[in-house]
């Protein structure tokens, strides 16, 4: 199997090119790809798939070329990845598969089609507008923490810490405990924190951040936008741009007088090569032979 290594903040995929959709990707596959010792390692895996030909994307085809087929590490499906659709996105421009227009990249997703804006070390995506929903709570360990619902296109959970609890301090390696009936299908659950100002943005937060299916990443982009969404909301802003920091880096979140909402930032490909599934111990009947893999690219600049 071809495949790239790509990251957006610390936040890494696996991309497997698969234009024509023939590929026989299971849950099995995608775990044994993304273990960190026995496999390539990563948070998950992004296929690369013509529109019409996946058939959750068929319908979108009109709208856009390319489907991002996006599966969490630990094999389950997930409806976006912001950080997840720059990487698409910069792995369509930099193997030839596809040319931004004046108005960006159209990339079809589960949760619908969103528009990328590519720059030569940060891409800015039109996201699904953010939808606060619901009040409820996460626990990690003793702590409970409460929180607000958002829907990104997949859903969060954002709790804000208050009262001297550092974010630092949170044990993240297990998953926080939240409400089932308020997230039937799971959730990723954002821990924030107020930061100093900065310069160039109207708010500031530092955040982490466990992901459903994958555990705690370095960087989640929807997450991100959830946050933002949160902290021009608390501060009585309708419009505004949120520096949003991660363990693995900065995002920006916009929310712009036209109403739309950006996430902003970098998308490196960092190698290619082949993958013998049989070396991770799985059975592999479909073969990509013809799928391009592109170059690895993006220097110091591209990972600021």
């Amino acid at each position: 199997m071809l495949f790239t290594k790509g990251h957006g903040t610390g936040n890494d995929f696996v991309i497997l090119p698969d234009p024509d959709g023939a590929q026989d990707l299971t849950p099995e596959l995608v775990a044994a790809l993304c273990d960190r010792h026995r496999g390539i390692g990563a948070d998950g895996v992004l296929r690369v798939v013509r529109t019409a030909k996946h058939p959750e994307a068929a319908g979108m085809a009109a709208d856009a070329d390319w489907f991002m087929d996006y599966w969490n590490a630990d094999g389950s499906f997930a409806e976006m990845c912001g950080n997840g659709v720059r990487v698409f996105t910069r792995y369509l421009v930099a193997s030839g598969l596809a040319t931004p227009g004046p108005d960006g990249l159209p990339v079809a997703t589960r949760a619908g089609v969103v528009r990328a804006q590519v720059g030569p070390d940060e891409i800015s995506v039109h996201m699904t507008t953010p939808r606060v929903y619901a009040a409820s709570t996460a626990s990690v360990g003793a702590l409970t923490v409460p929180g607000v619902a958002v829907d990104c296109g997949n859903p969060h959970l954002v709790c804000a810490l208050h009262d001297g609890v550092p974010l630092d301090g949170l044990d993240l390696t297990v998953a926080p405990a939240f409400d089932a009936g308020v997230f039937p299908g799971g959730t990723n659950v954002e821990f924030v924190a107020a930061a100093e100002p900065l310069a160039g943005a109207d708010l500031h937060v530092r955040m982490r951040v466990y992901e459903r299916g994958s555990g705690e990443t370095q960087s989640c982009g929807s997450g991100a936008l959830a946050v933002g969404a949160m902290a021009l909301r608390d501060a009585g802003r309708d419009t505004g741009v949120v520096a949003v920091e991660l363990p693995g880096g900065r995002l920006t979140v916009t929310a712009d007088e036209q109403g739309r909402w950006w996430l902003t930032g970098p998308a490196v490909l960092v190698a290619s090569g082949e993958v013998d599934p049989a070396a991770l111990g799985i059975r592999y009947d479909a073969g990509l032979a013809d799928a391009p893999v592109s170059p690895a690219v993006g220097g110091p600049a591209a990972q600021r």
